[in-house]
């Protein structure tokens, strides 16, 4: 056993994650130089989500249904603050003056580089949780902070470092531009790794949640470009996310709360933070029609 899991269990997600990386190069290597359509964006998307709810069926099978909903409450969590990396990405290749089929490179190799990060950053997260019981009080505040600061922005793209407003091209050369996003990553997984934590210490779990979640960015990114700017209200929505599981983590020690009940409150979060999105942007449609 290796980190909750045995070694052919890693092996094997490992082993899926290429395959699926290798299909989605290969799929845009048929396409040329033309875009993804938003259509295929969105199958993408929806086949990378049924293999994960497939995953998460096999664990439910082999280690019982609570892993499995904590798997989901992973990769939840994970997919939802991931859509804060879109509008960084969307800065990012503007800044850099980079092509559509030129972002679709920098995204894949993106992507693989989170790999190996994210990895890193969770054995030590899930290491300094085992060893210390109050690291856990540590990451619970700075879930509350990283809520209110969300909050306080205004919009998600406020949440974007200053820095990266002031990128120049990158006269030819993806290499800055797939740093740049392995950096900005990072820099999100501050927050959504952390919030993962709070809902499963198994190493398995969170850290095949966070990859699985990881894998769709590049599809949902070109399905979700043309719409990133009426998700008017999704800073209150993942923020209030964020103050729930920090909630949850620093309530821990005197208060459980069920894995089914946190999906359910996780769920309606989300789907309110959409409904008024979406209600708002079709209020402002009529009135620019009249």
């Amino acid at each position: 056993m290796i980190g909750g899991a045995s070694w052919t269990w890693w092996l094997g997600f490992h082993a899926a994650v290429v395959a699926l990386l290798s299909i989605d190069w290969l799929l845009q290597g048929r396409r040329g130089d033309s875009p993804p359509s938003p259509k295929a964006a969105w199958l993408w998307t929806a086949v990378l989500a049924l293999a994960a709810a497939c995953f998460a069926g096999w664990i439910a099978v082999v280690q019982g249904h609570v892993r499995a909903l904590e798997w989901v409450a992973g990769y939840t969590i994970e997919t939802s603050l991931s859509v804060d990396n879109l509008f960084v990405f969307l800065v990012l290749f503007q800044g850099f003056r980079i092509s559509v089929r030129r972002q679709h490179k920098a995204l894949m190799w993106g992507v693989a580089g989170a790999v190996v990060l994210r990895a890193l950053f969770i054995a030590a997260g899930v290491t300094l949780l085992q060893r210390f019981d109050w690291i856990t009080y540590i990451f619970g505040l700075f879930l509350l902070y990283a809520a209110w600061r969300l909050v306080r922005g205004g919009s998600a793209r406020a949440a974007i470092p200053d820095w990266i407003r002031r990128l120049q091209p990158a006269k030819g050369s993806l290499l800055p531009v797939i740093l740049a996003v392995e950096v900005t990553d990072l820099l999100f997984a501050v927050d959504s790794i952390p919030a993962v934590l709070a809902v499963s210490h198994d190493p398995f779990v969170v850290y095949t949640s966070n990859i699985a979640a990881i894998l769709g960015l590049r599809s949902l990114y070109f399905a979700l470009a043309a719409l990133l700017d009426r998700l008017r209200y999704l800073h209150y929505g993942l923020g209030a996310l964020l103050a729930f599981v920090a909630l949850k983590m620093l309530a821990a020690r005197w208060y459980d709360v069920p894995i089914t009940l946190s999906l359910a409150i996780m769920g309606a979060i989300l789907a309110i933070c959409a409904v008024v999105s979406w209600m708002a942007g079709n209020r402002e449609q009529g009135k620019g029609r009249e």
